[in-house]
């Protein structure tokens, strides 16, 4: 779950609370096929709660990782405006939050402070999970894993607060 907290803490609370306001719940069984290679997407999102395990290929073949609660989907594919690299397919039953992309687009259009925060969360998100990554593959420090910047961690801090807003909104639905 930490990766979401990266995400959510570089947002403030009226952002959050808009994009709890504007986003949507998705209840998804075993075997729906979230993300397919290839396909283009049209939202980001936040596992809520289940599991998902993702694909280079269909998902005949070996799963290259699991995502559970707190992890952000679909980032890539937001940011490049470019089809997903790989698949993603739900493997317990799952409650996803999707936001679309047209949404997050026209909140950042009239809204330049929610824009650098945004892009600024997404940054931190996806340099989390190059970390470890790299560390995975045996080329990063796993020392440093936990080391977390001190302007970062400020907002990590107000972020599980906000994770949780999320997930009680979305428990009520």
């Amino acid at each position: 779950m930490k990766r979401v907290l990266f995400f959510l803490g570089q947002l403030n609370d009226r952002d959050v609370e808009w994009m709890i306001h504007n986003g949507s719940k998705l209840e998804l069984p075993i075997g729906y096929t979230l993300i397919n290679k290839g396909e283009s997407i049209d939202s980001l999102f936040i596992v809520l709660s289940g599991q998902l395990s993702i694909y280079a290929g269909n998902s005949n073949g070996e799963s290259i990782a699991t995502l559970e609660a707190g992890e952000i989907v679909g980032e890539m594919s937001f940011l490049e405006s470019r089809p997903p690299s790989v698949s993603v397919v739900v493997t317990r039953p799952s409650v996803i939050y999707q936001i679309s992309r047209d949404t997050i687009s026209s909140r950042m259009a009239e809204n330049p402070e929610f824009r650098s925060n945004f892009y600024y969360a997404l940054a931190l998100f996806l340099s989390n999970r190059l970390r470890k990554t790299t560390d995975q593959l045996g080329y990063g420090n796993p020392e440093e894993e936990d080391l977390i910047d001190m302007n970062v961690l400020d907002g990590v801090a107000n972020a599980g607060a906000r994770f949780g807003q999320i997930l009680h909104r979305f428990s009520e639905v």
